[in-house]
């Protein structure tokens, strides 16, 4: 696989909108310590409009991050038994971000396609000590451009309880 674009996003990516990011996200490689992966999906979740958002009642201990520097990592507990990462977006004060829900791991030859954000967490190790970290000035976890090409896939979110109709779901078609 070549790969030509290999240069870390920037703050000027993540700062854009939430949707453009989480759609331009897919095909990019994740480095994450000594682990390559490909993103292949994600979900946006938008500020206080959105009521799917975990910022959506404001600013609280949890969501602070989000109101924060866009490439921040937000990292949360659900279930009592999984976490989530998310990157947060936009300017601050908007508390946007994308959550990973999968990628394919490139690292070994027998290639392993995480499907789902808990399911990515967990074979990464991702736990709440990752929260509020910088990827884009971090030198062991960040994302770099690639010229992968998929054709995307837009669908209704999924695992959430409020607005669910939004196509704000994002899937490479590999």
């Amino acid at each position: 696989m070549r790969i030509f674009h290999m240069q870390k996003l920037d703050l000027k990516f993540f700062e854009r909108p939430t949707l453009l990011v989480a759609e331009e996200l897919i095909g990019k490689y994740f480095i994450f310590n000594d682990k390559k992966l490909i993103i292949t999906e994600t979900e946006a979740y938008i500020g206080r409009d959105d009521e799917a958002c975990h910022a959506a009642r404001g600013k609280t201990k949890r969501t602070e991050v989000m109101f924060g520097r866009a490439g921040c990592l937000y990292i949360y507990f659900i279930y009592g038994m999984y976490y989530c990462m998310n990157v947060v977006t936009e300017e601050e004060g908007s508390a946007a971000a994308v959550l990973i829900r999968g990628a394919l791991d490139i690292s070994k030859p027998e290639q392993k396609l995480l499907n789902g954000p808990g399911k990515l967490c967990k074979n990464l190790s991702i736990d709440k000590t990752y929260n509020t970290l910088d990827i884009v000035e971090n030198d062991r976890i960040y994302f770099l451009g690639s010229d992968l090409k998929y054709e995307i896939q837009s669908t209704p979110r999924i695992g959430i309880s409020k607005a669910k109709d939004k196509p704000w779901r994002f899937i490479a078609n590999l």
